[in-house]
């Protein structure tokens, strides 16, 4: 509940990255940082010697990522490209390895079927290297 208060607070201050970048999901993909960071702020609270601090670095600085995710997928729709360019650019864009998921959530207008026929097409084009199989496949590039 706190953390949709949080987003409507944001919403209501003229923050709304909230509409395009999931600050829930974010929170999620590192809910042990978001619990250390609350545990550290709740300390001393009983004797009103708590120290919010850490968890606002924390807020803030999911909040930054959130719209640095955000200016990267904007990046990707600004100009009318094809999908294979779409999907090449986001890869590109990625460091180390990732999964086609991460690519679907950079690209949320092309289809599934897209973003395998481009990742395919990277892997042949020798951009991208492709590991594993099934649920575990996952990308990284070459150059």
């Amino acid at each position: 509940m706190s953390r949709l208060l949080t987003t409507l607070l944001l919403y209501r201050n003229g923050f709304y990255v909230g509409k395009y970048i999931s600050l829930e999901a974010k929170i999620a993909k590192d809910k042990d940082l978001y619990y250390d960071a609350l545990g550290q702020a709740q300390i001393g609270w009983h004797e009103g010697k708590e120290d919010v601090l850490p968890f606002i670095k924390y807020l803030l600085g999911t909040i930054l990522a959130a719209y640095k995710d955000f200016a990267d997928r904007f990046a990707l729709v600004e100009t009318k490209r094809s999908a294979f360019e779409t999907v090449r650019r986001a890869a590109m864009n990625k460091v180390g390895r990732f999964t086609k998921q991460d690519i679907r959530e950079m690209c949320p207008s092309l289809s599934v079927s897209s973003i395998e026929g481009a990742l395919r097409k990277l892997v042949a084009s020798g951009e991208l290297k492709r590991e594993g199989s099934g649920k575990n496949t996952c990308y990284y590039r070459i150059n």
